[in-house]
């Protein structure tokens, strides 16, 4: 059983000479990948180089899980992905340490990353919405019709045409007439369209 290094290089070279340190003397070989945000294994090249002299029984070893990816979590999706691929795993230090082969070993793990995942996305969604929000930004769709095309709407309704006909002349749809006349109705009457 061989093993085949992989070191993460970032703007820290302290940390890229630890990862050398330790696995230089174990490693039959040790690649160096630049860090990016890539977590795809097939969008990795260097990562691929990495794989290519894996045999069976060989192990693509790292100091970290961190040193997979970009974070801890991206670092336990490319371990996940890494093994969904046959490739197995040594990871030397932190409290995951130990040999990765098959998705089994870490089923529970697999459910909490993906909720953690699901989480952080949905914690940066509302946070970045926040902030858009106090910076004076409006988010959703932007409005079809303006105020001067909402006046011109109850007007052309007030005179008798149909949905239909009001949305053929401001060139919208028939959705958007009927919800411009049915937000701005002040007597909260359904509007329907006439005949």
């Amino acid at each position: 059983m061989a093993l085949i290094g992989l070191v993460r290089v970032t703007g820290d070279a302290r940390d890229v000479e630890r990862q050398h340190e330790v696995l230089n003397p174990i490693c039959a070989c040790v690649f160096e990948e630049e860090s990016s945000r890539r977590r795809r294994i097939e969008n990795r090249p260097q990562l691929l180089a990495a794989l290519e002299p894996l045999r069976t029984g060989d192990r693509l070893t790292v100091r970290r899980i961190r040193d997979l990816a970009q974070s801890m979590v991206d670092g336990w999706e490319v371990l996940i992905d890494l093994i969904e691929h046959g490739v197995a795993v040594r990871v030397l230090e932190g409290s995951d340490a130990g040999d990765y082969d098959e998705l089994t070993d870490i089923r529970e793990l697999v459910r909490d990353i993906t909720e953690l995942r699901r989480s952080i996305l949905s914690d940066r969604t509302e946070r970045g919405l926040h902030e858009a929000r106090e910076g004076g930004a409006v988010g959703g769709r932007p409005r079809v019709a303006d105020r001067a095309m909402r006046a011109a709407i109850f007007n052309q309704r007030d005179q008798g045409q149909t949905l239909r006909a009001i949305a053929q002349s401001f060139g919208v749809s028939i959705g958007t007439v009927h919800n411009v006349l049915k937000a701005e109705n002040p007597r909260g009457i359904i509007v329907t369209q006439r005949r």
